[in-house]
């Protein structure tokens, strides 16, 4: 069985806003490494929570599938969710899923954190 190539790191910016520094691979296998951050981060009070996908190295369908589902999560907990980082490549990705329509999309940490 594989092993998970992601780690992230959750920096509070704002008494509400969390940054997750997405590290490696969003994959299946990143699953225990996604929802342990989100919980850290709505621990820390988080009502936004911004991905930082500017080192991303990989992700799949089942990386967008986990996506969705922190989506859902964040959304039952009246949060906001919005990345920023995302290469041309994954920003199609996210368009043609329509995820780019729940998430909102950034070119960069301060635009994110900026939006109305």
């Amino acid at each position: 069985m594989s092993k998970p190539n992601l780690t992230i790191q959750v920096r509070s910016v704002a008494p509400t806003t969390v940054i997750l520094d997405i590290h490696g691979e969003v994959t299946g296998f990143g699953e225990d490494a996604l929802m342990d951050a989100y919980t850290q981060a709505s621990n820390l009070g988080a009502r936004l929570l911004c991905l930082n996908f500017g080192d991303l190295a990989y992700m799949n369908s089942s990386g967008i599938g986990l996506l969705v589902t922190l989506l859902i999560r964040v959304q039952r907990q009246k949060q906001q969710l919005r990345a920023f980082g995302l290469s041309e490549h994954y920003r199609q990705i996210f368009e043609l899923t329509r995820l780019s329509e729940a998430i909102g999309i950034y070119t960069s940490e301060d635009a994110a954190i900026a939006a109305a």
